[in-house]
């Protein structure tokens, strides 16, 4: 069995903010793959459901960012789960909008969610770090966080979601190169392979233009061989 753990904060408030990927992740995870309706369990919105030949767990604390740990914990030891089985969803500020890498271990590069799993269960579970860009300035990442996608970001955000419930089945399995390629297929889909190349006008021969008449030129003979013969003799 594993669980995946969406981060984010709970109510309408926060639903769009960019801190809440994570919980979008799951959300198009359970709608593609019909899990089971959500239900409150674990100070959290628990749905479980089936990817690939995994049960698998869905979870979305609802203890608010800081203290998701809490919630990750009481549910890992009800199912006797390790780490190893955790998958956490979230969003990451180091990556541009639209990328997403898989990483296992490590710190928690002072994203509050991730410090409070590492206070609650370690280090060692597997995150799907979603980009979502960097304010480019360090006093402004909290509000930048807190606020809503804008319009412009629709378009990818949508493809890294579908392409997250796409390879969710592989992640599951612990094939975190299919799920990357699966999420990659959507965000930098392959070029048709019906699609023609254009025609190289550098290279192409010019059409030849036509011929001015001679004027010297003997003009040309229209009479058949019998009547040029029959002239002669006229």
């Amino acid at each position: 069995m594993k669980m995946f753990v969406g981060l984010g904060n709970p109510g309408p408030k926060y639903a769009g903010n960019r801190h809440n990927i994570g919980f979008m992740a799951l959300d198009s995870i359970a709608q593609d793959h019909g899990f089971a309706p959500w239900r409150g369990k674990f100070q959290g919105a628990l749905s479980e459901g089936q990817l690939g030949h995994e049960k698998v767990l869905l979870l979305k604390p609802e203890t608010f960012m800081n203290l998701s740990g809490q919630s990750v914990g009481e549910a890992m030891r009800f199912y006797k789960l390790t780490p190893n089985d955790i998958v956490v969803f979230h969003d990451e500020l180091d990556l541009a909008p639209g990328k997403v890498r898989v990483k296992h271990g490590g710190g928690h590069a002072g994203h509050n969610g991730l410090r409070s799993l590492h206070a609650h269960i370690g280090p060692d579970y597997t995150r799907v770090r979603m980009g979502i860009g960097h304010p480019g300035n360090k006093n402004a990442v909290s509000s930048y966080v807190l606020r809503d996608f804008a319009k412009a970001d629709e378009g990818w955000l949508d493809d890294v979601l579908r392409g997250c419930a796409d390879g969710a089945p592989d992640l599951a399995e612990g094939d975190s190169g299919k799920f990357m390629n699966a999420v990659g297929r959507r965000v930098n889909p392959p070029r048709s392979s019906t699609s023609q190349p254009k025609p190289d006008t550098k290279s192409a021969p010019a059409p030849a233009s036509p011929s001015k008449p001679d004027a010297n030129a003997e003009p040309k003979e229209t009479r058949s061989p019998l009547q040029r013969l029959m002239d002669k003799f006229s």
